[in-house]
């Protein structure tokens, strides 16, 4: 297996063994291993915070800087994992500090200081410039943006919607992420190149849901991806992905005391877990996807298939 070199810019030098890769185990040190009927959440998931016991661990994100919103649990914090087991730093960002504390513990068990974090609402202007000075301060470079962070305090039709909740998903779910990303681009990537993911959903895709603000904003985040997708290149990819249910806090109330039932809709028979949408996403903001820019990557188990 060969590991990838950077893309863009220079990296600083690395001590590798000769393969260029690093054989981890589990940071808990526990060498947890996931087997059929293991209860990891499916066949062959990986134990959450690490990889495979003596599996070969592609370091190709190893020093590179990430910046991850919304990320102390569910999607963001398994993206963010994925990246930290593949050699990046990350500054992760959401509103509770104990959540914080909590998921950069996990990310950084050691205290070696490559998971870092800033509290505040997606939204607001000041974190935002925060979170990204935080990340030049303290590692000197800003390679990739992930913007995960969003809200859904809005359910049922649409014609009985407060307005006011509307708008706030919209602020959050789609004006913060092209806030973000101008920040993100006018700190580094403008000058020095990277890339970006949104995390978008299948609600943007179809309508009918009782969630309809939110499918709303996701709708519009899947086309701001193919906007900046034209507007960022050639130095600058952006792309999304678009999962539809997986099984973290936020999205409980659409499967919990009824999974089976649900997860009878999906051609694979399962909901998703973060360990499917932190691969996916690692894989778009990798020098894997080096030809993918503007583009929407359903992770799904199959569910949009009949429409």
């Amino acid at each position: 297996m060969a590991c990838s070199s950077s893309v863009g810019v220079p990296l600083p030098s690395l001590a590798r063994p000769s393969d260029g890769c690093v054989r981890r185990a589990h940071p808990s040190g526990r060498g947890d291993i996931a087997e059929p009927g293991s209860g990891y959440g499916h066949p062959g998931e990986r134990p959450r915070g690490g990889g495979w016991q003596g599996e070969d661990v592609d370091q190709d994100f190893a020093g590179r800087v990430a910046l991850l919103t919304g990320a102390t649990r569910g999607i963001g914090l398994g993206i963010a994992q994925e990246l930290v087991n593949r050699g990046a730093s990350v500054v992760i960002t959401a509103r509770k500090p104990n959540d914080l504390e909590q998921a950069v513990a996990e990310l950084d068990p050691d205290g070696t200081g490559r998971a870092v974090s800033s509290r505040g609402s997606a939204d607001d202007q000041e974190h935002q410039a925060a979170a990204v000075a935080l990340a030049l301060d303290r590692f000197g470079r800003l390679d990739h943006l992930v913007n995960n962070a969003a809200i859904n305090p809005q359910y049922g039709a649409l014609m009985d919607a407060d307005l006011s909740a509307v708008r706030k998903v919209l602020d959050v779910n789609v004006t913060a992420t092209l806030a973000w990303t101008q920040l993100a681009w006018r700190a580094w990537l403008r000058d020095n190149g990277g890339s970006v993911l949104n995390v978008a959903s299948v609600g943007g895709l179809r309508a009918g849901s009782p969630i309809g603000a939110y499918n709303t904003s996701k709708a519009a985040l899947i086309h701001l991806t193919r906007q900046l997708g034209v507007e960022l290149g050639p130095t600058v990819r952006i792309n999304a992905i678009a999962p539809a249910v997986v099984k973290t806090t936020f999205a409980r109330a659409l499967y919990e005391g009824r999974e089976d039932e649900v997860a009878a809709a999906y051609p694979l028979k399962r909901l998703g877990v973060p360990t499917d949408t932190a691969k996916a996403g690692a894989f778009l903001l990798s020098d894997d996807a080096s030809w993918i820019t503007g583009e929407t990557l359903v992770v799904d188990g199959g569910v949009t298939l009949g429409g």
